[in-house]
């Protein structure tokens, strides 16, 4: 079932929302095909209206639906960033439109078209499908409804002007507005519907980037602090002790013992940078993680009742809050997360569960976790502690996190320490 239906859960909102959309104005080409190519093919056996005639309207009928479905796609394409506007095709199509009913109107004025009432559904349905697919190239409701006005004026005028008379006219000029209005309207929202969506949809992934320049931004800060000021003391002790020892002075050995001190002091302090810097503080990632995902939309229930904890604990629970709160906003299309921290008989368990997380062709398969939950598991097993991270149903993703109260004394991990070194 997964499979059959992969297709459309693996897209984002805005992918479903843009796919939904463009399906809607190709289905735009068999409605008006039926809808107005049919008339004459339906009605040729009733009214004075050839076979030929009738089959040259429907054909008519079937290249402008064409027409205004390839304009749709390509303006579809403009709303998403894709291309830019199709002014020239838009220009085109509204050329070909006027064109062929003027057409229609110089066959049904000299005979050869005899249907009055097939040649006005004719001229007024594509005018109407015209002004719609023309609402997809332009911005503003006044615009839109300049497009439906002038159409109607274009296709009445030739009605009048070639004979048929004014309240033919006025009511080709009435039709076409009002049609023309209601199909701009809709075809307009939902292309503005679509660019916002789409909007969202970068200002979400603008936000998971800004998150993680603003942690790598963070960890820049804390090594210069730490080895900017300690480089210094290094560089210049070292050659104080380089002076002493060269006028044969014993305090350069103690220089050099210093410079060992601090040295040492630096490798300490660059590893607790590694290892979970400034200590993270697990109030402040919950309050931020809630602010970010109201932010981007997503509905963030954080249930965390004060409880005294360790520092160590509350620095490495701190780091998987900042780490899943990334996670949700950089994968899957969540509309909610869910917090929670409980205190056990012997540790604490902090779980974060959102829904709207899909298998992406196994690349995000139960077991199969990045480098993100991969560094989490390294940080909570230096304080003892685990890390849990699967698929509790099709949609919905959970981080598991325990740590243990008493934590080790050395929270520094091998690979940390030889990284140092």
């Amino acid at each position: 079932m997964s499979a059959m239906t992969g297709w459309w859960s693996r897209r984002s909102v805005a992918g479903k929302v843009e796919l939904y959309t463009r399906w809607t104005f190709h289905l735009f080409v068999p409605i008006e095909l039926f809808a107005f190519g049919g008339i004459p093919l339906s009605r040729s056996a009733d009214s004075p209206l050839s076979t030929a005639g009738a089959v040259g309207l429907c054909l008519w009928v079937l290249v402008h639906a064409l027409l205004c479905g390839f304009l749709a796609s390509r303006s579809l394409d403009h709303t998403t960033g894709v291309r830019p506007r199709p002014v020239r095709l838009a220009t085109g199509v509204a050329a070909a439109t006027a064109t062929g009913n003027l057409a229609v109107v110089v066959l049904w004025t000299t005979g050869a078209l005899p249907d009055a009432s097939v040649n006005a559904s004719v001229i007024v349905g594509t005018a109407v499908f015209t002004v719609g697919t023309l609402a997809l190239c332009v911005d503003g409701v006044r615009r839109m409804l300049y497009v439906a006005l002038g159409a109607g004026l274009v296709t009445a005028l030739p009605v009048v002007l070639l004979g048929h008379g004014l309240l033919p006219g006025a009511a080709t000029v009435v039709a076409v507005a009002v049609g023309g209005c209601g199909t701009a309207g809709a075809c307009g929202f939902s292309s503005w519907l679509l660019g916002v969506v789409q909007e969202l949809e970068r200002s979400r992934d603008l936000k998971a980037r800004l998150a993680v320049a603003e942690e790598r931004l963070r960890f820049g800060r804390d090594l210069h602090d730490v080895m900017g000021r300690n480089l210094s003391v290094i560089a210049l002790k070292s050659e104080l002790a380089v002076q002493l020892t060269r006028r044969g002075r014993p305090e350069g050995v103690d220089q050099m013992v210093e410079v060992q001190r601090i040295a040492q002091e630096s490798q300490r302090e660059v590893r607790e940078v590694v290892r979970g810097y400034r200590e993270a503080d697990l109030r402040v990632e919950l309050e931020g993680a809630r602010g970010v995902l109201d932010a981007a939309g997503i509905d963030c229930a954080v249930d965390a009742p004060a409880v005294e904890l360790p520092s160590g604990v509350q620095s490495a629970l701190g780091w998987v809050v900042r780490e899943t709160t990334t996670n949700v906003l950089r994968h899957g299309d969540p509309r909610r997360c869910a917090i929670a921290l409980r205190r056990t008989a012997d540790g604490v368990l902090l779980t974060v569960e959102n829904d709207g997380a899909a298998v992406r062709d196994g690349a995000a398969a139960p077991g199969r976790t990045g480098s993100g939950l991969a560094g989490l598991r390294e940080r909570l097993g230096a304080v003892g502690g685990t890390l849990e991270a699967g698929f509790v149903d099709p949609h919905s993703f959970r981080v598991t996190a325990r740590v243990p109260l008493a934590v080790p004394e050395q929270t520094g991990t091998r690979q940390e320490r030889e990284t140092v070194a």
